[in-house]
């Protein structure tokens, strides 16, 4: 089955100040490194919608919405909160880059595709229910998995978060909530500080030291994720693909390599195809990636590249 990669022009218009990392420019490092691979023509290309207020208020409060609504400027980029600017395209690229992963939902559940990743900014995964943080907005990856159960009625839905700074935003969304099975690896400590102790069974965190390099971060992976991830069965996995800690990124210390965001994507995927072996209640769906951080440009668009050939099967 064709993978899909979702985008939209507007994701582009969200602006930070000068020299801020977090920066258009990262959606054409991955457009363009699909291209420079002839992976762009192998891929189903799908334009986000815009997401509806009805699907983000399954995850975040009316307050919330309205505050960034009435937040945003005529002009420039103005600091709104933690990490957080607001620019006048600010609005429309979150609710596009929030209706890609609802999109990506929508085309699994309908049988249309099995693999998708969404290209798109802000990121969302430090966005708590009440509040925007750590360049994030809404939460991209939480609206995604509220749609699933209750716009599809499943009962189990896995998000695992790769990305070098831990989920907050995820955890405080589905802290209360058994039927998300929440993965996350994290260079620890480090920013948010999430307090990661006295978490129910549903959340695996996976604090990983600084000085984590492959093996470290393969090892620490496979003895926490994937013995929980074949138990919990999950019907969907949604993926907060960061790739902040490519050893090239500044933003972290930790030293990973395009090989090993290759190696834990082929893994879920691996995941998702033995799952079809199961009874079909069992059987998981699809993979929806979306895009978190990544900021050293050329280890994005390669790291970004090595994540869609192994969701892809390429």
């Amino acid at each position: 089955m064709i993978a899909t990669l979702i985008s939209h022009p507007d994701c582009h218009n969200h602006y930070m100040p000068a020299g801020h990392p977090e920066c258009p420019e990262r959606i054409d490092a991955i457009a363009n490194q699909l291209l420079a691979n002839g992976i762009d023509a192998l891929l189903y290309q799908r334009e986000a919608p815009a997401v509806m207020d009805e699907q983000l208020l399954r995850v975040h409060s009316a307050e919330h919405l309205q505050k960034i609504a009435q937040a945003i400027p005529a002009t420039g980029s103005h600091f709104y909160t933690d990490d957080v600017y607001l620019s006048p395209g600010t609005y429309s690229a979150a609710r596009h880059a929030a209706g890609a992963a609802v999109l990506g939902v929508d085309m699994v559940m309908r049988g249309e595709t099995d693999a998708v990743f969404c290209n798109v900014r802000p990121p969302g995964h430090h966005a708590e229910r009440i509040r925007a943080m750590g360049f994030c907005i809404f939460n991209n990856v939480a609206v995604a998995a509220a749609h699933a159960l209750d716009a599809y009625g499943l009962e189990r839905v896995a998000i695992v978060d790769f990305d070098v700074h831990h989920g907050n935003g995820t955890q405080d969304i589905f802290f209360n909530e058994p039927r998300v099975l929440f993965c996350s690896s994290f260079q620890y400590p480090f920013y948010p500080n999430t307090n990661i102790d006295d978490v129910p069974a549903h959340i695996i965190n996976t604090p990983l030291p600084a000085t984590c390099r492959s093996e470290g971060f393969r090892v620490a992976i496979s003895e926490s994720w994937f013995p929980a991830l074949e138990n919990f069965k999950p019907q969907l996995i949604l993926v907060s693909a960061g790739f902040d800690a490519y050893i090239d990124d500044d933003m972290s210390s930790i030293s990973l390599v395009e090989q090993d965001y290759f190696w834990i994507t082929q893994q879920l995927r691996k995941l998702m195809d033995d799952s079809k072996k199961l009874a079909p209640e069992q059987q998981c769906k699809g993979i929806v990636s979306t895009l978190e951080g990544g900021y050293d440009l050329l280890g994005l668009g390669r790291c970004a590249v090595a994540h869609i050939k192994a969701l892809a099967k390429l």
